[in-house]
């Protein structure tokens, strides 16, 4: 009986077309959720894996020896592409000149990611066996030749090598690269017992069985072995990808906290059109508990219906969205079951926890309302509605983030709102008090109307101001992403270094530098040294602790240091002066995290053998996501004169050019010439599809926000037409109504719009400190653009949703109650 009663009620309003509001608030919220989960993932997959062509593969292991034969065995049987390469230093043999060269022998299927890119063009195929592959400078370091020896086999220099997929970035590399096929290594005789040798494993696949390679590896690999991945620090571009990745995040985390406020808004109204219904129900002897299962299963269907037709909307969406990306883009897949899972856990979390408030004052309706329409109900404290809404928030958020900062900001955020919302709502009252119902002034009937509908009007601001925030955090932070990564690789950004410059060289290569217009860098001196002692405490290296012994455990390897008499530009002072002392020491600030440096700390450095003592007198941060050298350690040039050292500068060149870098090689045969021009260019492509990615979010984001604003306008109607036929019947004209309701809305989004700076700059502040380490910067402008740009927009939409009720009669009003 009582779910046939509750069918018919279901199936009477959504006939009349009152369940369309919440229904709509749910499918915009699953369709948010859905569609912008399905985007931001598609996305994510493919800029991850445009960015793994920088590391030729998903996920690669590196370690001082061969992989057991039953680990590999279990990487082999989890469905992954796999293929093998060993990395060792030799020397090479030419015409009486030898090189040290670092070699590089790959097996079948390498690269699995991206191409080699040879001096005649990409390619995909490896040196043929008896020969190798190279880097340009070799020729120049061993003089003309067309073969070189390694070890004890001869090999002929094939084709010469513009870059590696996954050679990375070290402008300190010294040793020429050369490619060898893997079946040549044991001809060579290099490798054996003892040998270092650095064993690369790869491995390509679906997400799946990189997860399950993920838990493997936590599992089997030793502290001297790596799991790597184009995250890990080790591609360019990394720290890219990583903020790329976090505001994908955030941008459906948004869509989250854009659904609670829909739904919020819908079930509020819902349940206040359902009064009279819930007064009636206990007018006729109806109890609590039968009410309670009515409108339960009532609730249960309107929700099924608008997750339903959130999801198709959301998947359709994306299908739409991805017709208009690039191929490279569009062709990587994406999982549906997460996005799916997600809008309908979005749906249904939501419509419960911030519809349990409205329901719960809707069932303490006192049967009296049939005669006394003022009273609502006394019901629970405001305080659990806001609790509610804040741990659906949390829920949904860390359920889709799993990062706990993301959420924490959201929350937070939404906290803030509120609270300044409630605030706000005693200032509206004593905005309009005292406005009666003038007829003749439209800005004291505007008030008058803000005050009357205090509540609702209440429940507006939060659809108003939320969807502005969403809308400036968003394209705040795209912007300064962009603004970041353009600062990373600007117009003219160096494209090739040039490392080894020996002291009695720098003069004439910059001479030659200047006589070919060729504009360089500063040229930045180079010492190989080793941290052996902070205040006097020798340092233990890794090893030394792993196998027991007591101490603080240093770097562990030897470090490339510099001097300088000025700040780099890619590095910012935190802490001290970086005032060039004889006996100073400028740190990295990881670094001094890591050992627990401090300023006034003395270090005891190990150089050419001898001892340097100095102090720390300031910290840097330093971008190492830029292509320019960067060194943990910066010290006086008083302090490091006695050592001998080496040079390295960078400058830009146009590829039309390339042949007066021949000449520079042909001049200088000890300078070492990296060219880093390909990378520069893939890198610019990855930024440019990240980019894009960043402007698809912010769309979707505005459309969603736009769809708030409408259904938060949607929400008041019913009241707005009662209001307008009352002050049509005591002689209200067209125009004083219209500027009325115009101005009415102007107040309430110029109120939403203020707010929405406050918080937004709240957010940004938490974001950029917590979340993408971005320099923190107020937008002042805002405090002013936005309220106006609020009050344009929320006045626009409220008389274009209110047009066809202003343009009626009286009577047409009258009518429309009964």
């Amino acid at each position: 009986m009582l779910n046939s009663l509750a069918l018919r009620l279901f199936y009477r309003e959504l006939k009349q077309g009152q369940l369309l509001l919440i229904v709509f608030a749910i499918a915009l919220a699953v369709l948010a959720v859905t569609g912008l989960a399905r985007v931001s993932e598609r996305l994510q997959v493919a800029i991850n894996g445009e960015a793994a062509k920088f590391s030729a593969a998903d996920r690669i292991i590196d370690s001082p020896a061969p992989l057991a034969p039953e680990l590999l065995a279990k990487t082999d049987s989890l469905g992954l592409k796999r293929t093998d390469s060993l990395v060792f230093n030799s020397m090479a043999w030419s015409n009486e000149a030898f090189q040290l060269v670092t070699v590089r022998a790959v097996g079948d299927g390498y690269p699995l990611k991206g191409e080699i890119e040879l001096a005649d063009g990409p390619t995909k195929a490896l040196p043929a066996q008896g020969t190798v592959w190279f880097e340009g400078r070799l020729t120049a370091l061993l003089g003309s030749s067309n073969e070189i020896e390694i070890g004890e086999a001869k090999f002929a220099l094939a084709k010469e090598i513009r870059r590696l997929p996954d050679g990375g970035f070290n402008p300190f590399a010294s040793s020429p690269v050369v490619l060898m096929n893997m079946a040549d290594v044991a001809a060579t005789k290099v490798v054996g017992p003892g040998s270092r040798v650095t064993y690369l494993y790869q491995f390509a696949g679906s997400r799946e069985a990189l997860k399950a390679l993920d838990t493997l590896m936590k599992a089997e690999l030793t502290s001297s072995q790596r799991l790597r991945d184009v995250k890990s620090g080790d591609s360019p571009i990394a720290g890219a990808v990583e903020r790329a990745e976090r505001f994908l995040l955030l941008s459906s985390l948004l869509g989250i906290a854009l659904a609670c406020a829909a739904i919020g808004i819908a079930a509020q109204r819902y349940c206040q059109r359902h009064y009279d219904v819930v007064a009636m129900f206990k007018t006729f002897g109806a109890s609590a508990s039968e009410i309670r299962r009515i409108f339960a299963l009532h609730l249960s269907l309107v929700t099924a219906v608008g997750v339903v037709l959130g999801l198709a909307g959301g998947l359709m969406l994306d299908a739409v969205i991805a017709t208009f990306l690039p191929q490279e883009l569009a062709s990587y897949g994406a999982p549906l079951l997460r996005p799916v899972l997600l809008g309908v856990l979005t749906g249904s979390v939501s419509a419960l926890m911030f519809s349990a408030y409205p329901l719960l004052r809707l069932l303490a309706i006192p049967p009296l309302r049939v005669l006394q329409r003022e009273l609502t109900g006394s019901g629970v404290g405001v305080w659990l509605h806001a609790l509610l809404s804040l741990t659906a928030m949390a829920l949904l958020g860390f359920a889709y983030s799993r990062s706990l900062a993301l959420t924490a900001t959201v929350v937070l955020g939404a906290l803030l709102l509120g609270l300044i919302l409630f605030a706000l709502g005693f200032v509206m009252i004593r905005l309009g008090h005292g406005a009666g119902l003038k007829t003749t002034n439209p800005l004291q009937l505007a008030l008058a109307g803000l005050r009357r509908r205090a509540a609702q009007n209440a429940l507006q601001l939060v659809g108003f101001a939320t969807a502005m925030v969403l809308l400036l955090t968003i394209f705040a932070l795209r912007q300064d992403l962009l603004e970041d990564w353009q600062r990373q690789l600007p117009e003219g950004a160096p494209n090739y270094f040039l490392v080894n410059i020996a002291p009695e060289d720098e003069a004439p290569l910059t001479q030659f530098l200047a006589d070919n217009q060729i504009q360089s860098t500063d040229i930045y001196p180079v010492i190989r040294g080793r941290l052996s002692a902070i205040n006097g405490e020798a340092l233990i290296t890794n090893r030394q602790a792993e196998e027991g012994a007591q101490g603080r455990v240093g770097i562990g390897r030897e470090l490339n240091m510099t001097w300088r008499d000025s700040l780099p530009a890619n590095n910012q002072l935190l802490a001290g002066e970086f005032d060039g002392a004889v006996d100073g020491v400028s740190v990295e600030a990881e670094v001094a995290e890591r050992l627990g440096l401090k300023l006034g700390d003395k270090l005891t450095f190990v150089i050419d053998n001898l001892s340097l003592d100095v102090r720390v007198t300031s910290l840097r941060e330093v971008r190492w996501e830029t292509l320019q050298p960067n060194f943990f350690m910066i010290f006086s040039k008083e302090a490091l004169s006695p050592f001998a050292y080496t040079s390295m500068l960078s400058f830009h060149l146009a590829d039309e050019r390339r042949q007066q870098v021949v000449e520079l090689i042909k001049r200088f045969p000890t300078v070492s010439v990296l060219d880093v021009g390909a990378m520069v260019s893939q890198l610019r492509n990855i930024v440019a599809q990240v980019s894009l990615a960043l402007g698809v979010v912010l769309a979707l984001v505005m459309v969603a926000s736009a769809l708030v604003l409408w259904a938060q306008t949607e929400a008041g109607m019913s009241v707005r037409q009662r209001e307008l036929a009352v002050l049509r019947t005591f002689g209200a004209g067209g125009r004083l109504l219209r500027l009325a309701t115009t101005l009415e809305f102007a107040v309430l989004g110029a109120v939403a719009g203020l707010v929405a700076a406050v918080v937004t700059e709240a957010i940004l502040f938490m974001l950029k400190t917590w979340v993408f380490e971005l320099n923190v910067n107020w937008h002042p402008h805002w405090w002013f653009l936005a309220p106006v740009l609020g009050a344009v927009l929320v006045a626009l939409l409220g008389y274009w949703r209110c047009r066809e009720l202003l343009s009626r009669s009286c009577l047409s009003l009258l009518r429309a109650q009964e």
